[in-house]
């Protein structure tokens, strides 16, 4: 019953590439002609993750982590070196088209429209392909126009569409034959501030009220921040976290900004244990704290107690900022 539950899964996945080398100079790539020397690259390393039906997955890592190379082998496109991979209890390589038929996909710099079609034509193209019957297709183009307003680009070609519009067209064409598991890779990537709005909002829609699971690899730390519970972190090819968002900020978190705004400028923040002044500008300050040995609410209230104050209010450095200081420092994670 429990295996039932699960949307994917992954055990000792790995994959290499296999590269030619070519010399250096002329001389080099002269010698190439006959002889290469051959380089292998590992870019997945052995990841193992569960990820259970209805679940919003952020997975991020930096340029040549191994995202796209791990979703790419979800998807049927690469085969694996080594280990196992199933997703929806098919194994994508040896069932492509199986795989296919219950999966949706979004490549942010690539299109699965054709490019001199309507995007009418387009869709209906794609309804074929997956054997969706027309009563099925009307209703879920509705549902689709409804949440990303599809009805003034239906009868335009693809080559017209700005990004924003490209995009929403592609994340309706992947949900056509409403597949229970969606990867997305860069999907708001070059998109302005609404269009990213409506896109966020459309998936965190479908995942609430569909159940459908959905993978999200970006460098966009808001889309991680607004739609994934859960956070997958990788660094050359290994997981070296696994767990939720928050707990993340909670563990790695060691320092709170306080931003305090007083009646006037002339209060000097001196006494207060593990209080530090980083910057001031008229009557704000604002100041950082130990989170490990203060309480915020201490903190607080020794402020408020000795001070006249107009406004408080305290930030959380974001899931970029701790991210980045992990890659920083090399630090390495335990999966939880």
């Amino acid at each position: 019953m429990e295996q039932n539950k699960i949307a994917i899964k992954v055990k000792d996945l790995s994959k290499d590439f296999d590269i030619s080398e070519s010399g250096r100079g002329f001389s080099g790539k002269l010698k190439a002609l006959f002889y290469r020397k051959r380089k292998i690259i590992t870019a997945v390393d052995g990841i193992d993750f569960e990820i259970k039906r209805g679940e919003f997955v952020g997975y991020v890592g930096e340029n040549g982590a191994g995202k796209s190379t791990t979703i790419k082998m979800l998807t049927g496109i690469l085969v694996p070196t080594s280990g196992s991979a199933e997703v929806n209890g098919i194994v994508p390589f040896k069932e492509r088209k199986k795989n296919a038929a219950k999966i949706g996909v979004v490549f942010g710099q690539r299109t699965q429209l054709w490019w001199d079609l309507p995007v009418r034509e387009s869709f209906d193209l794609l309804r074929v392909i997956f054997r969706v019957s027309r009563t099925d297709f009307l209703s879920q183009i509705k549902k689709l126009d409804n949440a990303l307003g599809l009805k003034p680009l239906m009868d335009m070609p693809v080559r017209k569409l700005s990004l924003g519009q490209r995009m929403r067209c592609d994340i309706a064409a992947s949900l056509i034959h409403n597949p229970p598991v969606l990867f997305l890779d860069e999907p708001t990537i070059g998109l302005d501030v609404l269009a990213k709005e409506s896109i966020r909002n459309f998936l965190a829609e479908i995942n609430r009220d569909e159940g459908t699971t959905i993978i999200l690899t970006t460098h966009d730390m808001n889309d991680i921040e607004q739609l994934c519970k859960r956070l997958i972190i990788l660094e050359e090819g290994k997981i070296m976290y696994d767990g939720e968002t928050e707990l993340l900020k909670q563990k790695f978190v060691h320092e709170k900004v306080i931003e305090v705004e007083f009646y006037d400028d002339g209060n000097t923040i001196q006494g207060i244990p593990g209080v530090t002044v980083v910057r001031e500008q008229g009557c704000k300050k604002w100041l950082t704290f130990d989170n490990d040995n203060y309480g915020i609410g201490e903190v607080i209230g020794t402020i408020a107690s000795r001070y006249k104050i107009k406004d408080i209010s305290v930030n959380e450095p974001s899931v970029e900022s701790i991210i980045r200081n992990i890659y920083n420092n090399s630090a390495m994670l335990p999966t939880t």
